[in-house]
C-alpha cells in the first residue's frame, strides 16, 4: 500500500496526503481526519525511506573511517561495530566511508551530496583539514578525539596524556628507573595524530617528574614492526626493564620478542599501555592497562550527534574519558 492509494480512497491528491504525514503544510481538519481514517483502515505504516523523505532526512549516519590500505586496531573495530549497534536503536542506517590518501573524493562526496544528515569522524589529527570542511559546509559532525583548538567541536576521546603518566608513575611506584614508550609509527606522529601526540607528552612529563630515563621508539601497527621495535630497544637500551604503549597491533610481536629474548613477564621484564580490553586480557600474561572504553565512545558519539541533529544551535558538548589502569599480571616489581 503506498501514498497514490490512499489519495485515492480519500479522494485527495498525492501531495496532499504527503504534506499530511509531513506537516510541511495545513491541511483541513476534515481532510486529515480522512486521511487518518483511509490510514487506519489500511494499516498503512511509511517506510524508512518516506519517513526520512517526510522529514527531510536520510535518517543515515556517516562513520568516516581510515583509508582501506590501513589495517584497523582492535579497539577501532571495536568502536565501528558498537557505533552501528547504538544508531540502530536510534532506528538510524551508519554508511562506512574512507577518508584519507586516495579517498579524499569520497570524504567530499560525504560532505556535500548529503546523503547522510550527520558524521562521525574518527582518527583526528590535531590540525585536521577534514574538521575545518565540516564546519565550513555546515554538516553536523562528531569527532573522535579533538583538534588542537577544539573550540566549538563535538567530540569523544581518551586521555591519553593522563592515562600515559599513570602507566609511568604505576612503573616508578615499582621501582623501575629506565622505561621506554612503544609509540604509534613514526608517520602518525609526524602527521600530529592525537593520541600518539599526546601519549608522548604525558610519557615525557611522568618520567621526568620520577627522574626515569625516558626512550621512545614509533613502531608500525603491525605485529612484525612489534618484534623488530622491542630488539631495537634491546640492543640500544639493555638497561630498560619497562615498557608503555599504545600500540596495540604491535602486541603479538611484542609478545614474540619477549619470548625470543627468554624475558619472563613481570619478573624480568614489565609492560603496561593503553590497549582494547580484549587484547590486554589475551595478552601473556594478561597486561596491566587502562583498556580503551569503546562501546562507551561509541554510545556517546551516537547520542552526541543525534542531538546535534535535533538542535544544530545546542551548546557544544564533549567527553574526556579516563577510564582505571587495570592492574592484571605483566607488572611487577623491578629485578634487582
Amino acid at each position: 500500500m503506498n501514498i497514490g492509494e490512499i489519495a485515492k480512497r480519500a479522494g485527495v491528491s498525492r501531495s496532499t496526503v504527503s504534506y499530511a504525514l509531513s506537516g510541511k503544510r495545513p491541511v483541513s481538519t476534515a481532510t486529515a481526519r480522512r486521511i487518518n481514517e483511509v490510514i487506519d483502515e489500511l494499516g498503512f505504516r511509511p517506510n524508512a525511506s518516506a519517513r526520512a523523505l517526510a522529514e527531510g532526512r536520510t535518517r543515515t549516519l556517516s562513520l568516516v573511517i581510515p583509508p582501506a590500505s590501513s589495517r584497523l586496531t582492535d579497539a577501532q573495530l571495536g568502536f565501528v561495530a558498537s557505533v552501528v549497534e547504538v544508531a540502530a536503536t536510534h532506528d538510524l542506517d551508519v554508511l562506512l566511508s574512507p577518508s584519507g590518501g586516495d579517498h579524499d573524493r569520497s570524504f567530499e562526496r560525504i560532505v556535500t551530496g548529503r546523503r547522510v544528515d550527520g558524521v562521525i569522524l574518527m582518527e583526528i589529527l590535531l590540525d585536521d583539514a577534514r574538521v575545518a570542511r565540516l564546519e565550513q559546509a555546515g554538516l553536523p559532525f562528531v569527532t573522535i578525539g579533538h583538534v588542537e583548538h577544539p573550540g566549538a567541536s563535538w567530540w569523544v576521546d581518551v586521555d591519553y596524556a593522563a592515562l600515559i603518566r599513570r602507566c609511568v608513575h604505576h612503573l616508578a611506584d615499582l621501582d623501575h628507573r629506565d622505561v621506554v614508550l612503544i609509540n604509534r609509527s613514526d608517520e602518525l606522529v609526524a602527521a600530529g595524530y592525537g593520541p600518539a601526540v599526546r601519549s608522548s607528552a604525558g610519557f615525557q612529563e611522568a618520567a621526568d617528574a620520577r627522574g626515569l630515563t625516558a626512550h621512545t621508539v614509533y613502531c608500525a601497527d603491525e605485529p612484525a614492526a612489534g618484534l623488530t621495535c622491542f630488539e631495537d630497544i634491546r640492543r640500544r637500551w639493555p638497561e630498560v626493564t619497562a615498557a608503555v604503549t599504545i600500540n596495540e597491533a604491535a602486541l603479538p610481536g611484542l609478545q614474540q620478542a619477549l619470548h625470543r629474548a627468554r624475558l619472563d613477564v613481570p619478573r624480568d621484564f614489565s609492560i603496561t599501555g593503553v590497549v582494547a580490553g580484549r587484547l590486554a586480557e589475551g595478552f601473556h600474561p594478561p597486561l596491566t592497562a587502562a583498556d580503551v572504553p569503546a562501546e562507551e565512545m561509541a554510545r556517546l558519539a551516537v547520542d552526541l550527534l543525534v542531538e546535534r541533529i535535533a538542535d544544530p544551535s545546542a551548546t557544544p558538548r564533549n567527553a574526556l574519558l579516563e577510564p582505571a589502569v587495570s592492574l592484571r599480571s605483566s607488572t611487577g616489581a623491578r629485578r634487582r
